[in-house]
């Protein structure tokens, strides 16, 4: 594969991924970033239960 074809081919895929806007109708932004937090307070709160002694 040379480095034209694979330009090509990711040119092409970049063209068909405008068509659909990226965005996926079952993906919630609120639910994702919710629990991302959520996870991210979890690891805060174990890693200061961790070092307690500073």
């Amino acid at each position: 594969m040379s480095l034209h074809s694979a330009a090509a081919q990711l040119v092409t895929l970049a063209a068909e991924g405008e068509e659909h806007g990226g965005n996926h109708d079952s993906i919630s932004p609120l639910a994702t970033g919710g629990g991302a937090f959520i996870i991210l307070m979890l690891l805060l709160w174990i890693t200061t239960r961790f070092n307690r002694d500073r």
